[in-house]
């Protein structure tokens, strides 16, 4: 497989530069999704370069089969295959309404069957002891119990977390308004435990700090400054060491437990997908297995002939 930073033809390169500017503008994409783009469409171009294709209409669509073969027959991972088509998809269609290709050389792909991989969820007393492993009154504590309730009681994303604004906030904490990838905004409910959590870090911790009255973020470090996505990570696992839990858990574990536990209790989707920001119901339908394996359960837990 040729190293994807080889250095593309001018008219690849152009053509690619062009299409991330537009997902960028007009798709209002994360930086980290045009990062993954970026990393996936320069291996896969530098692939097709080294093969004859150094303009775009000598891409053709055997190239581009023969190019996720050669993924696969590397040892890929199915999903790793998939982000490649889904951005070589994006990147042709592009080119297609900007009339520098005359035909999509994915037109005729089939799209990979990847079944996503969720991460365990977290039982209901398992969430309980990670939500109050941080039990101390030192401004430590409060913040990091503020921000697992709010991981957990939002479903929130870590960087929706971390940069949650204290403008965000409405004065009874009923709901919080997270803004999520593309810039979105959404409105989540707030339970009352996470609202309790939340006011003991802003009234007591919070204030406590050097130059907190300075800063609009919710979530800060010692010094005043606004906790980042690592610090995040790692405030979780603590806390998650702290209660016996096993150190593999991450805000996305309790992400993933926030809509795991609605969907069992009897959630409908359309009513999750809001509240984890999804932009499409294909996204949150991957709870659906979820479902289907509760009510298995219950049927063989209490059924007198399961």
């Amino acid at each position: 497989m040729a190293d994807p930073r080889t250095e593309l033809p001018p008219s690849l390169r152009s053509g690619l530069e062009d299409f991330l500017e537009a997902a960028r503008v007009e798709s209002g994409l994360a930086r980290s999704t045009l990062a993954a783009y970026r990393s996936a469409l320069e291996r896969a171009l530098a692939w097709m370069a080294a093969r004859g294709a150094r303009s775009w209409p000598r891409v053709e669509p055997r190239l581009v089969v023969d190019y996720l073969a050669a993924r696969r027959a590397e040892g890929a991972a199915e999903a790793s295959v998939a982000q490649h088509a889904t951005a070589l998809r994006m990147l042709f269609r592009h080119l297609l309404a900007e009339g520098v290709l005359e035909r999509d050389p994915c037109a005729q792909l089939a799209s990979p069957l990847v079944r996503p991989s969720l991460p365990r969820a977290l039982d209901a007393t398992e969430t309980e002891r990670l939500l109050v492993a941080p039990s101390g009154s030192s401004w430590s504590d409060q913040r990091d119990r503020a921000l697992l309730e709010v991981l957990y009681a939002c479903g929130a994303r870590v960087s929706e977390a971390v940069g949650l604004r204290t403008d965000a906030l409405e004065p009874s904490l009923r709901v919080l308004r997270l803004t999520g990838k593309g810039s979105k905004t959404r409105l989540v409910p707030l339970g009352r435990r996470a609202r309790e959590a939340l006011e003991c870090w802003i009234e007591g911790g919070r204030s406590s700090l050097a130059g907190a009255h300075k800063r609009a973020e919710v979530f800060l470090t010692r010094t005043g400054r606004p906790l980042d996505r690592v610090n995040a990570w790692r405030r979780v696992k603590s806390a998650a060491l702290r209660a016996g839990l096993p150190d593999t858990i991450t805000p996305h574990t309790l992400r993933h437990s926030f809509a795991t536990h609605l969907i069992e209790a009897g959630a409908d989707l359309r009513s999750v997908q809001e509240m984890l920001g999804h932009a499409s119901i294909r996204t949150t339908e991957v709870y659906t297995h979820l479902d289907r394996e509760h009510v298995l359960s219950l049927h063989r837990l209490y059924h007198p002939r399961a």
